[in-house]
C-alpha cells in the first residue's frame, strides 16, 4: 500500500524533498553536506530512484541511483582541488600578488583594481574559494599597512572572484554542472562567456572604484609598505612550483584541445592530479580536499535524480515552454534574471544541478539550436548571481568570516547593497550580450 502511494505520488514527494532541502539549505542552521546525504538517503529509502543496478529483465536499470551522480563533474572537482592545494604550497600565488602589488606603488585606488583583476583572473582557472582564501591575508596587511579599512579591497575581490569564475568551465562549480550537462568544452565556454565577463569585470570594477574613491586614500610615507615588501622568501619550494606549474599547464592545454583528443575535461584534470601526488604523500593533500563539497554534489544528484526519475524536471520543463510560448528570448530572459536573482538568495549549485536536467528536456523537445542561449543564460545567471547576497556563493561568506575574525564585520545589508549594484550591472550587460549574440 505505501509503495502503490508513493509511486502514484512520485513527483509530489520527489519536489517535497528538493524544496525541503533548498530551505535548510539556505537557511544554514544545518550543514549542508548533512541536508544533501539525508535527502539523498530519503530518496533512496521511499524507492524514489532504484537501488539495483539491473531491472527485473536483466537489462541495465535506467533509474539507478548512480546513474544520476554526475562523475565527470565529481572527478574534475576532486583533481582540481588537489592540483591547486600542491601548487600553493609552493607560494607561488602569493608570490605573483606581491609583485603585482609592487607595481601600484601604494596607490590605493591601483591597488584595489590591481587586486580585483587579479583574482578575477585567478577565479577562472582556480576555484573562487582557493582564491579568496589566498588573497585575503595579502589584502589584510595591505590594508593594515596602508591605515585603510579593508572592506571597499574585500568587495572589489569577492565580486570580481564571482564574475572571474564565469568566464571558464573549471571557473565555478555552476560551469562544471552545465558543461558536462550541455556537453560545452573548455574552449566553448572561452569563446561565449570570456568576451562578455571581460567588459562585466571593468565595468564594475570602475564602478566600485568610484563608488570607493573618498575610502581608498592613504598618507605618502604609508605607500612605501606595500613598495617595500619583501618577496624573496615567498617561493618556499622552487622545485615543488616548476613542477606543479608544468603540470597545472599540461591539464590546461589538455582542456584547450578538447575537440582534438575527445579527452573529457575530468580525464586531464584526473590525469595532472595524479602525476602530482607522485612526488607527495597523498594521505596529507586529500586532507585538504574539500570533501564536504564533494559528497554534497553525490548527495544532491541523488535528490535531483528522483525529481527526474519521478517525471517532475520534464513538468518543470513544459512549464517554462508553457509561460513563454515557446519564445526563445522570452525563455532566455526568463532563465538569465530568474538565476541571478534566486542565485542570489540559495546556494547557485542546487540551482543549477535542478535546472540543467529541464534545460535538457526543453532540449528534447525544442531541439539543440533553441536550448543553447538558454545554456549560457543559465551559466550567466547563476554565477553572476552569486554576488547579490553574502549567501548568494560560498567565497562570499569566506570573506565576510574571516572579515569579522579580523575586526571588520561585513553586515548582510552592506554587502547586499553593492551587490544589487554589481548584480544589476552584470545581468543587464549580460542580456544585450545574449539578445545580440544569439537571439537578434
Amino acid at each position: 500500500m505505501i509503495e502503490n502511494f508513493i509511486s502514484e505520488n512520485a513527483v509530489i514527494i520527489s519536489a517535497a524533498l528538493l524544496i525541503v532541502s533548498y530551505i535548510f539549505i539556505a537557511l544554514e542552521k544545518i550543514p549542508k553536506v548533512t541536508i544533501a546525504m539525508l535527502g539523498a538517503a530519503l530518496t533512496l529509502l521511499f524507492g524514489l530512484v532504484s537501488q539495483d543496478k539491473t531491472n527485473d529483465w536483466g537489462g541495465l536499470n535506467a533509474d539507478y541511483f548512480v546513474n544520476f551522480i554526475d562523475f565527470n563533474v565529481i572527478f574534475l572537482l576532486v583533481s582540481m582541488m588537489i592540483i591547486v592545494n600542491i601548487t600553493a604550497r609552493s607560494g607561488v600565488f602569493n608570490f605573483i600578488a606581491n609583485e603585482l602589488l609592487r607595481l601600484t606603488k601604494g596607490h590605493p585606488i591601483a591597488i584595489f583594481t590591481v587586486l580585483a583583476l587579479f583574482t578575477a583572473v585567478m577565479s577562472a582557472f582556480l576555484d573562487n574559494v582557493t582564491t579568496v582564501i589566498l588573497i585575503m591575508p595579502v589584502t589584510f596587511f595591505i590594508a593594515k599597512s596602508l591605515e585603510i579599512n579593508p572592506f571597499p579591497f574585500l568587495i572589489g575581490e569577492v565580486f570580481a572572484s564571482n564574475i572571474g569564475g564565469t568566464a571558464t568551465l573549471i571557473g565555478d562549480p555552476p560551469n562544471i554542472i552545465i558543461g558536462s550537462a550541455a556537453g560545452f568544452s573548455f574552449m566553448d565556454f572561452i569563446k561565449v562567456l570570456t568576451p562578455v565577463i571581460a567588459v562585466i569585470l571593468l565595468t564594475v570594477t570602475i564602478v566600485l572604484a568610484v563608488i570607493f574613491r573618498k575610502d581608498l586614500k592613504t598618507p605618502t610615507d604609508k605607500k612605501k609598505s606595500v613598495v617595500n615588501i619583501d618577496n624573496s622568501k615567498t617561493i618556499t619550494d622552487k622545485a615543488l612550483m616548476v613542477r606543479s606549474l608544468f603540470v597545472l599547464g599540461l591539464v590546461i592545454l589538455g582542456f584547450i584541445t578538447h575537440d582534438i583528443t575527445h579527452l573529457q575535461t575530468s580525464i586531464c584534470a584526473m590525469a595532472g592530479a595524479c602525476l602530482l601526488l607522485l612526488f607527495e604523500k597523498p594521505t596529507e593533500i586529500l586532507k585538504d580536499v574539500e570533501w564536504n563539497t564533494i559528497f554534497f554534489f553525490i548527495g544532491l544528484f541523488i535528490i535531483i535524480g528522483g525529481v527526474e526519475a519521478s517525471g517532475g524536471i520534464k513538468l518543470m520543463a513544459e512549464w517554462i515552454i508553457n509561460i513563454t510560448q515557446g519564445s526563445q528570448t522570452a525563455a532566455s530572459m526568463l532563465i538569465l534574471w530568474a538565476s541571478g536573482i534566486i542565485s542570489g538568495i540559495i546556494d547557485n549549485i542546487p540551482y543549477t544541478a535542478t535546472m540543467s536536467p529541464m534545460l535538457i528536456e526543453i532540449e528534447k523537445t525544442l531541439g539543440g539550436e533553441y536550448t543553447m542561449p538558454l545554456w549560457w543564460c543559465l551559466s550567466l545567471g547563476a554565477c553572476l548571481g552569486g554576488n547579490l547576497t553574502m549567501i548568494g556563493a560560498a567565497a562570499n561568506v569566506i570573506i565576510s568570516e574571516n572579515a569579522a575574525k579580523e575586526g571588520h564585520k561585513i553586515g548582510f545589508l552592506q554587502f547586499m547593497k553593492y551587490g544589487i549594484i554589481t548584480v544589476t550591472i552584470s545581468l543587464v550587460i549580460s542580456s544585450l550580450y545574449i539578445y545580440f549574440m544569439f537571439l537578434k
